[in-house]
């Protein structure tokens, strides 16, 4: 026994097998449905109910708010239905469609980034770079080791595909990543995913708020946006939130384009500071109650955040508090391999 779903952007309805979730059905029928973790994590399958009943297995409150589930919306990858039904994936603005697609790479360049964070760049075996649109993300496959996702920091214009990985307290892959990868070696890459990709169509102030590693990711929205032919006129406000003076890095290459770019203000900011600074001092979100209310209203603006959950959240709050709507925060949470098994636990 099972359920028939229509799924809008389709012409046939699907059959759901009892216990089976949409996005797993909608695959299984050969629908290249948004998707990413299929974890309830990423929100890349964030989708309308329009009618039906389902069940949600557990995910994470970054990827669906208990506001969003008021509206009607729904993940598929958690979404296991109780009756008939009919839903809509997000008719998103500026969607990306690009393929995921699976290729072998070969460790290219290494770089100590800072005491704990290590630059990976990689080439693919047959010098083709899939597309991908900035903001999105990969899953990394080293020696044998469990797969991981990490975003990229480069354009699928450059001649390798770029990493920043921080090594994680028992974090098994990032350890093999800061103690033994080596260049020459395989890496098996599924590229690309995540929506938390640049809109290419919005020509209004950018505020991009990263924590951590989180700058990858960030740096490649940023380079998208000043690539643009109307970016002189739109304010860009960055945010780049570290513990301590040792976990800065890229600090030239961030005064060098606030020097090529008036519109450009970078801010650090150092959370936990170990002596005196120079430098802005505190939670990113502190810092950005002090400063937006320099700009109100605020209407037009798009964010882009990534880094810890804690930041990412905490940042959104304030964002929404000041006028910018979650549906225009894009924003990506670096959740552990652990925080990803307990949220699905």
């Amino acid at each position: 026994m099972g359920f028939k779903i229509r799924i809008r952007q389709c012409d046939n309805p699907i059959d759901v097998e009892m216990g089976e979730t949409i996005l797993q059905a909608a695959l299984r029928h050969g629908i290249s449905y948004p998707s990413g973790c299929q974890s309830g994590n990423c929100a890349a399958c964030k989708s309308h109910l329009h009618d039906g009943e389902i069940e949600m297995s557990p995910f994470s409150e970054y990827a669906l708010t208990d506001a969003e589930r008021g509206a009607g919306m729904i993940l598929a990858c958690r979404a296991v239905p109780w009756s008939d039904g009919e839903v809509s994936w997000l008719a998103e603005d500026d969607v990306v469609t690009n393929p995921v697609r699976h290729i072998d790479c070969t460790v290219t360049g290494l770089q100590d980034l800072t005491h704990d964070i290590k630059g990976v760049s990689l080439t693919p075996v047959d010098d083709k770079i899939p597309e991908f649109t900035p903001g999105q993300y990969a899953s990394l496959s080293f020696a044998g080791l469990p797969g991981r996702d990490y975003s990229m920091a480069s354009h699928a214009t450059d001649p390798t595909i770029d990493f920043h990985i921080r090594a994680m307290p028992d974090g098994e892959v990032s350890a093999h990543v800061a103690n033994t990868l080596a260049p020459g070696d395989p890496v098996r890459v599924e590229m690309p995913m995540g929506i938390a990709h640049i809109r290419s169509q919005h020509t209004g102030p950018v505020v991009l708020i990263a924590g951590g590693s989180g700058i990858a990711p960030i740096i490649s929205i940023l380079r998208a946006i000043l690539a643009q032919d109307d970016t002189a006129d739109r304010p860009i406000h960055l945010y780049l939130g570290v513990r301590d003076e040792a976990d800065v890095y890229l600090e030239d290459y961030f005064a060098d384009l606030a020097a090529q770019h008036e519109n450009l203000t970078v801010t650090w900011a150092l959370s936990e500071p170990g002596g005196d600074t120079a430098r802005r001092t505190g939670h990113l979100a502190s810092l950005l109650q002090l400063d937006l209310v320099r700009h109100l209203p605020l209407d037009g603006w798009k964010a882009y955040l990534a880094g810890p959950p804690v930041m990412v959240e905490t940042s959104m709050a304030v964002l929404e508090d000041f006028g910018i709507s979650r549906d225009n925060c894009h924003a990506d949470a670096f959740f552990t391999a652990r925080e990803l098994a307990d949220n699905v636990a």
